[in-house]
């Protein structure tokens, strides 16, 4: 009972910040606007799990997994600008940050989704 409560206000919350993100029009930039429809298909797929429904055939969910997991990589270490926030902060440290705040926030985005998939 409490897993199922968990996943479902973990996917409430990645839901409301993609929103959240588009309507402030966040997404500028043809990577960040990939990575907003790459999220919303992950999302889909973390819907599917917490609801214990098949949306489309697990082949899919397998390749959006890792396809998902080395795009949301590549974007969170490479090509995401982050502003500010990391300006005065040396590269070690900064990939250290990102790596951390990447476990923490979609950890549990692929966690579900690989279940789901496998």
């Amino acid at each position: 009972m409490f897993v199922n409560i968990f996943w479902t206000i973990y996917l409430g919350i990645l839901g409301t910040v993609a929103i959240g993100y588009l309507i402030k029009g966040k997404y500028k930039t043809f990577p960040a606007k990939l990575d907003f429809v790459i999220s919303i298909i992950t999302w889909i797929g973390l819907f599917g799990y917490v609801l214990n429904i098949q949306i489309i055939h697990t082949s899919f969910w397998q390749i959006v997994f890792f396809g998902a997991l080395f795009w949301d990589l590549l974007y969170s270490f490479f090509l995401a600008d982050f502003g500010e926030e990391f300006e005065d902060v040396s590269p070690p440290v900064k990939y250290i940050m990102i790596a951390v705040i990447f476990v923490v926030l979609l950890g549990p985005l692929y966690v579900g989704l690989y279940q789901y998939a496998f």
